[in-house]
């Protein structure tokens, strides 16, 4: 069962207990006091289901959805035995409800408050006694029996329990001042962008508290029912409606409301989940196949979700990507992938990096190990396929070029002899078998232009030998630039083929080579006035494989072309500036 209705189900049980138990105490029609009081009773499992649902991960909108799931389950039974008449059994029992939703708003929420986390070890302590003495506070209110809570009706029967349930509540009271002194000393110390938000929660305990006292004086039936009246409404709304003010207006745990627009539109401006970060990241994983702009992406999902001015992704080779404009030291950064491969954050927007944060960066490093990892691994993939290619060049050298030699001589020796047809036989098959090896080898090899003189060396005397007018056009400052093998080569192989294509396919009259550096790019341009063809029924023609290799650089291919109008293949891949 997702977190989401797990929520929702608590929410909707605590508002509907807290509404029927009101309407059933009071009658129908229901006075606006008593309305009143359903609003306010309201509070709780709304900003419960809230925190719950944008921060799953943070446990104090959990413990709001079970002090209103008290608060409801409480309202309720009075409701019953206002109707039923009823002072004993199960639904009297239920009454004890109340004794956990006083513990959790006396104690617990200022304790727990803002995160759902102690505030140290020291703490601890103080949390087990509470917690032990609601259970005693709660079994003893459960136990008695009749109006055994009454002085008047006090017997043996009910002394046990009526002794353990006021012991427990001494304690519980002990500890909500305990816990009270801690959230002032928090106040305090805090820093100027939190100190909002335990202003309020300083002062919803407070009256929270003076109420609580003032109902056990005073009650509706007395000579000041104002005084219980004032008793019911601190009890029930000062902390709900000091923590709404709290996401309101200071921003409690990166949720605000406001209203946008001339119209009331309220608009939830809230710091996406983790769950919902990892969703997005992985469909834009998905939709970048390149693992520089996976990269990219990554570093802009960290930004984005934690509210830095800057985020920034390491390979273990110092590759460093960023997301924003990097200033200052990183405030956050974390190892991932078991390497020397890290993400970080800079400085956040507002305020400090608090442990939720922290938290938030480590969820992702699942995800950013498996980028840096791709990444990794689409570079030595091309570095592996380059490799290759180097070998099979000396294959090409050792092997097929010694067979050609010995066929020219074999030719030679023919033509001086004046060979019988033994021997031309066997020079043919010489030939036939040199041809396959040919063939064999002979895809993805590095011609001497290329490594001697350049890409554009090397285009240029790739187009010198075509059978069809061709130029060959770049910049006089890019002629004499030299760039890594892998990235001469995959332009030079991305164009061979875009040219040969041309002719074999296209029926090209006149062809144009333009090579450019612009932008950050390394770019090609192949166009030809062949009868063209349409990309989406036929493919790339042969490019597949070399936008694949593109696409391992962080490049890739266009081809622009229809029938009757030609073909414009645009390649290109990033390098440095």
């Amino acid at each position: 069962m997702s977190s989401r209705l797990v929520a929702g189900l608590l929410a909707v049980a605590a508002a509907a207990g807290v509404t029927a138990g009101a309407l059933m105490e009071s009658g129908l029609p229901a006075s606006a006091f008593t309305w009143a009081l359903i609003v306010l009773g309201l509070v709780y499992p709304g900003l419960g289901w809230l925190l719950a649902v944008r921060r799953p991960d943070v446990r104090y909108g959990w413990l709001l959805l079970a002090t209103a799931l008290c608060l409801g389950l409480g309202t309720l039974d009075v409701g019953l035995i206002t109707r039923t008449g009823q002072t004993s059994g199960p639904v009297a029992a239920l009454f004890a409800v109340f004794t956990v939703y006083y513990g959790l708003t006396w104690v617990f929420l200022p304790l727990l408050f803002p995160e759902g986390r102690l505030p140290s070890a020291r703490w601890r302590p103080v949390a087990w006694v509470a917690g032990v003495a609601v259970g005693v506070h709660f079994a003893g209110i459960a136990l008695v029996s009749g109006d055994g809570l009454s002085l008047s009706h006090l017997g043996s029967d009910n002394l046990v329990p009526v002794l353990a349930a006021s012991f427990g509540q001494l304690v519980v009271v002990i500890s909500g001042l305990v816990a009270f002194v801690g959230l002032v000393v928090r106040w305090r110390r805090s820093r100027p962008d939190e100190r909002g938000q335990y202003a309020w929660m300083v002062a919803g305990v407070a009256v929270n508290l003076v109420g609580a006292g003032l109902l056990t004086h005073f009650d509706f039936g007395g000579g000041q029912p104002v005084f219980g009246v004032f008793g019911v409404v601190a009890v029930l709304g000062a902390l709900p409606v000091a923590l709404a003010v709290s996401v309101v207006r200071h921003r409690l745990l990166d949720i605000s409301v406001g209203v946008r627009g001339s119209r009331l539109h309220l608009v939830f401006d809230v710091r996406p989940t983790v769950d919902e970060v990892l969703s997005s990241l992985g469909s834009e994983l998905e939709d970048a196949p390149e693992p520089v702009e996976q990269l990219g992406r990554l570093a802009s999902a960290v930004r984005t979700g934690l509210g830095a001015r800057w985020a920034a992704v390491t390979l273990a080779d110092g590759t460093r990507l960023v997301s924003g404009r990097e200033q200052g030291e990183a405030a956050l950064a974390l190892p991932v992938g078991g390497g020397p491969g890290r993400i970080e954050a800079g400085p956040r927007n507002g305020g400090r990096f608090t442990g939720a944060d922290r938290r938030f960066l480590e969820a992702l490093a699942v995800p950013a190990a498996l980028a840096i990892q791709s990444a990794g691994l689409a570079t030595r993939l091309v570095n592996a396929q380059e490799a290759e290619r180097r070998r099979i060049e000396r294959n090409i050298h050792d092997g097929v070029q010694q067979q050609l030699v010995a066929l020219i001589a074999g030719l030679e020796l023919a033509r001086a002899t004046g060979g019988g047809p033994d021997l031309l036989a066997q020079l043919r098959e010489q030939a036939r078998q040199t041809l396959a090896d040919l063939r064999e080898l002979a895809a993805g090899i590095h011609p001497s232009a290329l490594s001697q003189g350049g890409l554009v060396e090397a285009v240029e005397e790739r187009c010198a030998r075509l059978p069809v007018p061709t130029t060959v056009a770049a910049g006089g400052e890019l002629r004499s630039q030299r760039f890594p093998d892998e990235v001469e080569g995959a332009m030079y192989f991305t164009v061979s083929e875009a040219v040969a294509n041309a002719l074999k396919h296209a029926g090209a009259t006149r062809i144009e080579v333009r090579l450019a550096r612009a932008g950050g790019r390394l770019c090609a341009t192949v166009a030809d006035d062949g009868r063209g063809f349409d990309p989406r029924a036929t493919g790339h023609r042969g490019l597949a494989t070399l936008a694949d290799r593109l696409d391992a650089l962080g490049g890739g291919v266009e081809l622009d072309s229809g029938p009757g109008k030609g073909t414009r293949m645009n390649a290109w891949v990033p390098v440095d500036a």
